[in-house]
Order: structure tokens, then C-alpha cells, then sequence
């Protein structure tokens, strides 16, 4: 694969990216835009009026992917130099172009990071077949993952499982596309021993190796020409140059060893204490240089040899004739396949032709030996035909003769036979009567068996439900004496509880009825010494209700008496009297113990209305503004300051 096809496919898919409806054509302004930037890219100087010359003729509508060819190739293609232009800085904007339109990673799984999928994506554009639309084949596919687990340090282990995945989906046809490819590599079904990171070192391995056609690099120690001290750099070997940096980032170069047919490398003794020292020499200059070991010594001075044999043969990369090897490999296999199964159908044809024949010639022997059989056997039917046909027709006339007889006899046994069958005909529909008459009966009590046995199986189902709702019964009144018996234990415990409620209600009431038997006791002294103290106000009221009795007033007889009780009290005979009695009745109660309750309420009610009478009394006497009646004393004198001080006490 040249130069000019490697970069056909990157802008195949960059023009495809621009094809939004598919139709295989692109507007021209979206066609300048691609135009200028690969101009840049590929350090092509940039005429801007020779696409509008091109297409000056057709100015209208789209340009189709074979009108833009003639001028990409002439213009852009033709002009590209290898080496004069980053081949990774053209295919990243090809793959810009085409990524975001048919590029959509798993955001799951994230086996691979997006530029990863950009190397690979490169890595399958250098493996695809050259023809277009691109694919890669199964044995480019298994390839590529062998050479990534070879950079792992690994050995890759799903070969068949790769072969099952094909023989699975026959629509692929033993082939992917790039983003069938990519969708692959992201389900991470092939690559499950490799981690992320592992997988990563590996695909930027392979992709320095055959895209970037990285054959070896690393650090190696450098001796200046100038100073002649030694130094520490990054080499990369790539094809005919090698270029050497400051450090493995690539960013500061420091220079670079170009290599033709007259370059040889040597191997140095060690020396200056440097080890596996060996020297590259040119037209120019010769460079010292030192390994880090003897095994990576001899790495580079193959990888430089095999770099100057490629130049020196006017040869290919070597992994360009190993991809062409390889497809040259599989379409003479591919052809030994076809060649080897035109060659079995041939075969197979002659083989059949040959079995029919054979069946012919067989199935015609066949048929001639039947037919020879057939007539044999023909010919003895006909003759034996003929002699039955003789034996029969004699056996027949002597049948006859001897069936005549016979037929007389038959005749007179037929007419025996006649009268016996009609006596036998009659006792058998006397027999059929008695059979039906019997079938009747079996039908009736096969109709009553059946009646007995709905009846009983309805029976049994009856029992059955009884039966049922007994122990359902049964269940529920062991539930309900459990439940008695929880109630039985809760009442139980609320009985002796409120027994005990009760016990102490009691013992609080008899402590109660002690206190109030105490109180009323003391209450009954303290009235008994009241209706004393009433009693002796009685008699000292009754002394000073007593009138005076004047000279004017003695002879007129009067009972019209102002006391404390109003007019028409009782006189001082009848007061003395009715004192006496009333003496004479408390006595008399309190001498019965059954009527002291009344005797001490009765008491109380006297003595309280007394009281009220005497304070009506004094206030009648208070508002007429008189003296009340002056009363002897018990010697005879008036106002006695004794009687006074007990009155007002």
C-alpha cells in the first residue's frame, strides 16, 4: 500500500462524515473547507481558485465523491511528500471529521479511552482491505488483537471465541467495519485478561509500530561531537531516520541520524566506563552510542540494519509486505479453497454420474430378468389354466348329477327342518317377551340403584358438611373456652385485686366510723354543756320576765303580759308550772337511751328558737326605746350586778 492509498482512506471517512443524507454527495463549500485544511496538514501549498476552476462547469448542487477525485488527486495527493508533512496531525483531523458524526463511545463500560479509539482507528485503516466501503477481515481482526496482547506481554487466548463471534453473525460476512470494530473493542469481550491501563500501553505500542513505523525506541546514552561528553536520550527509530529527544516526552528534540545504503552500524569495545557501546556511521558523521544492556544493544543494531537493508533493496515498511504477505497468503488459500471445492464438486458429479449409470445398467438387468420370469410364469398359468379348466367342468357335470339327488333329499329335510324352526320361532318370541319384561325390571331397578345411591352420596355429603361445621363447632368452642378461661384468670385477678380494694375500704372505714363515734361523743358532752348553759338562761330569763307588780296596778287584774315571747304569756304560776314539766319530760328522755337522738335534736331546736325570741326581743325593746322589766334577784333586790354579768356573759 503506497502512500497515496494510506491517505485515500482517512479522507474517504472524512467525505463520507460530510455526506449527512447519505446520497454520496457534498456541497462545494463544505468540500473548500476540507480542501484547505488538508492543504495545511499536509504542507501542501494552498491555490484556492482551482476548485472553483474544476467545477466551473457544474457550479450548481453538489460535487459527488467521483467528481472530487480528479481533483484531490491532482491537486492534493500527487503533491503530498513523505516526510515533509505529521502524518498523526492529518489523520486526527480526519478522524475529528468522522468521530463526531459515527462515533458514539459506551459510557458504561469505558474500556478504552477516545484516544484510544483514534489509534485504533488508525490501526484499522492501515489493516483494511483496499477496497471501499472499508473493512478488516477475521484474520487481520485476530491480527491486530494478538500483536495488542504481544505489546501487553501476553499471550491473547480468544482465537476461537473470535471464530465463534463471526460464525454467530453471518451477515458480517467474516468481516467489520471500523465502528463495528470499535464497538468490539469497547464491549471488552476480546481483550478481558488486559486492564484498562495495560490495554492502553498496548494499542499506543502497536500504533507507533505500524502506523507511526516506529521500529524501535528507548533510552540510550549519547557522545557529543563538540564536547565529547555523554548523554542521556530518547531515540526513536523510524524508518530511515532516527531521531533522538531530551526526553521521552518528544517535545525537545535534539536531533536526528539519517540513514542510507552506505550507513553501517558496528559494534564498540566498552570503554570511558561505558558498556555495550557500538557506533553508527555515516556519510557524515559516526555516532557513539551506548545500551543500556547487551539484549537491547543487539535490538537496535538489528532494527537499524534491517532500516539501512530497507533502503539499501528500495523496499516497502516491512509491515506494509507482511500485511501484503498476508493478503496475498489468504487469496491463494482463499483460491486453493475454491480451486479444492470445484475440484470435490467435480468429483462428486462424476461420482454420481457414474452410480446412475451403474443403477441404469442394474435397474435394466433387473427389468430383463423379470420380464424373462414373467413370461415363464405366464406360460405355466396358461397351462395349468387349462387342465383345471378340464377337471372342473367334469367335477361340475358329476356335481351336478349327484346335487340333483341331493337337492331332492334337501327338499324333503327342508320341509322337516321348516315346522321345527316355526315351533323354535315361536318359543323364542315367547322367550323374547320374557326377556323384555325381565330387561324392564333390570331397567327399573337399575333405576332405583341409581336413585339409592344419588340419595346416599347426598347423603354422605350432608354428613360430610355436618361433619364439617361439628368441627368447625368444635374448633370455635375450644376457642371460646380458651378465651373463658383467659377471662376466667383476668376476673379472677380483678376479684382479688378489688377484694383487696375492699379490705382496705373496709379497715379505712372502720377507722372512719372509730373517729366519727370519737367525734360525736365529744360533740355530745359539748351539747349536754350547752343545754345546761341554756337551761340556766331559761331560768335567769324567766326570773327577768317576771313583772313588777305596782299599788296602782295590783288590783286590776290583767293577763296581757309583754315578754320576749309578746303578749298574752304565761304567768308566773303557769311559767312555774310549765318549767316543772318541762323538767319533768327531758328527764324522762334522756332516761331512755333509744330516744337520745331525738331528745338532743328536740333540744337544739328549742334552744335555737329561743334564741330567736330572745332577739326579736331585745331589738323590739331597742327600737321603742323602753328598759326592759327589771326582775328581783333571788334575795329580793333589783338590777342584781350578778344576774347582770351573767346576762350580758
Amino acid at each position: 500500500m503506497d502512500l497515496k492509498s494510506e491517505l485515500l482512506k482517512s479522507i474517504w471517512y472524512a467525505f463520507t462524515a460530510l455526506d449527512l443524507e447519505k446520497s454520496g454527495k457534498v456541497s462545494k463549500s463544505q468540500l473548500k473547507v476540507l480542501s484547505h485544511n488538508l492543504y495545511t496538514v499536509l504542507n501542501i501549498p494552498h491555490d484556492p481558485s482551482t476548485l472553483e476552476d474544476h467545477f466551473r462547469d457544474d457550479n450548481d448542487g453538489p460535487v459527488s465523491s467521483y467528481g472530487y477525485m480528479p481533483y484531490l488527486n491532482k491537486y492534493i495527493l500527487d503533491k503530498v511528500q513523505d516526510g515533509n508533512f505529521a502524518k498523526e496531525t492529518f489523520n486526527e483531523l480526519c478522524w475529528t471529521l468522522t468521530a463526531k458524526k459515527n462515533y458514539k463511545p459506551s459510557r458504561e463500560q469505558g474500556t478504552i479511552s477516545e484516544r484510544d479509539a483514534f489509534k485504533l482507528w488508525c490501526l484499522f485503516n492501515f489493516l483494511s482491505e483496499d477496497k471501499y466501503p472499508l473493512v478488516m477481515v477475521q484474520e487481520e481482526v485476530g491480527y491486530l488483537l494478538r500483536k495488542l496482547f504481544m505489546a501487553m506481554g501476553q499471550e491473547w487466548l480468544h482465537e476461537e471465541e473470535l471464530t465463534d463471534y463471526f460464525t454467530q453473525n453471518p451477515s458480517l460476512a467474516g468481516m467489520v467495519t471500523v465502528w463495528q470494530f470499535l464497538e468490539m473493542m469497547e464491549s471488552g469481550r476480546f481483550t478481558k485478561s488486559a486492564s484498562k491501563k495495560s490495554l492502553a500501553l498496548g494499542i499506543q505500542s502497536v500504533y507507533e509500530e505500524l502506523v507511526l513505523d516506529v521500529t524501535q525506541k528507548g533510552y540510550m546514552w549519547k557522545k557529543g561531537q563538540v564536547r565529547r561528553n555523554w548523554n542521556e536520550r530518547w531515540f526513536v527509530l523510524k524508518a530511515s531516520h532516527i531521531h533522538y529527544y531530551a526526553n521521552e516526552d518528544l517535545k525537545e528534540k535534539k536531533g536526528e541520524i539519517h540513514l542510507d545504503m552506505d550507513s553501517t552500524v558496528e559494534v564498540l569495545p566498552d570503554k570511558e566506563g561505558k558498556r555495550c557501546l557500538f557506533c553508527i556511521k555515516t556519510a557524515n558523521r559516526t555516532y557513539e552510542l551506548s545500551a543500556s544492556d547487551t539484549k537491547r544493544r543487539q535490538e537496535w543494531i538489528d532494527s537499524i540494519s534491517a532500516s539501512i537493508w530497507i533502503q539499501t533493496e528500495n523496499r516497502r515498511s516491512l509491515y506494509i509486505e507482511q500485511k501484503e504477505r498476508r493478503r496475498l497468503q489468504r487469496q491463494q488459500a482463499a483460491h486453493r479453497k475454491l480451486e479444492r471445492k470445484m475440484e470435490e464438486e467435480r468429483l462428486v458429479e462424476l461420482q454420481q454420474e457414474k452410480e446412475r449409470q451403474l443403477l441404469e445398467i442394474e435397474h435394466l438387468r433387473q427389468a430383463q430378468d423379470e420380464a424373462q420370469v414373467l413370461w415363464q410364469t405366464k406360460e405355466r398359468y396358461w397351462m395349468k389354466q387349462q387342465q383345471d379348466m378340464q377337471l372342473k367342468l367334469q367335477r361340475e357335470l358329476q356335481k351336478a348329477h349327484t346335487d340333483k339327488l341331493q337337492m331332492q333329499l334337501v327338499m324333503e329335510q327342508k320341509e322337516l327342518e321348516a315346522g321345527a324352526q316355526r315351533h323354535r320361532i315361536r318359543d323364542l318370541e315367547t322367550m323374547q317377551r320374557g326377556l323384555e319384561q325381565a330387561l324392564k325390571a333390570e331397567i327399573q331397578a337399575h333405576t332405583h340403584e341409581q336413585t339409592v345411591r344419588s340419595a346416599q352420596a347426598r347423603l354422605l355429603q350432608e354428613e360430610e358438611e355436618k361433619l364439617k361445621e361439628l368441627m368447625k363447632l368444635k374448633f370455635e368452642q375450644q376457642d371460646v373456652i380458651q378465651r373463658t378461661q383467659q377471662e376466667k384468670r383476668q376476673l379472677q385477678q380483678q376479684i382479688t385485686s378489688k377484694a383487696q380494694a375492699l379490705q382496705q375500704a373496709m379497715e379505712e372505714l372502720r377507722e372512719t366510723r372509730q373517729r366519727n363515734k370519737q367525734d360525736l361523743a365529744v360533740a355530745e358532752r359539748t351539747r349536754k354543756r350547752a343545754s345546761q348553759y341554756v337551761k340556766h338562761w331559761n331560768v335567769q330569763l324567766n326570773q327577768l320576765m317576771k313583772p313588777l307588780e305596782s299599788g296602782a296596778t295590783q288590783n286590776q287584774p290583767s293577763n296581757d303580759i309583754l315578754s320576749h315571747r309578746g303578749g298574752g304569756a304565761f304567768t308566773s304560776k303557769e311559767f312555774s308550772s310549765k318549767e316543772t314539766t318541762g323538767k319533768a319530760r327531758p328527764q324522762d328522755r334522756y332516761d331512755d337511751p333509744k330516744s337520745s337522738t331525738l331528745v338532743s335534736v328536740e333540744t337544739s331546736e328549742s334552744d335555737s328558737e329561743d334564741y330567736e325570741n330572745m332577739e326579736e326581743f331585745l331589738k323590739n325593746v331597742s327600737l321603742t326605746g323602753a328598759a326592759p322589766p327589771k326582775t328581783k334577784s333571788h334575795d329580793g333586790c333589783v338590777d342584781c350586778s350578778e344576774h347582770s354579768n351573767y346576762s350580758g356573759g
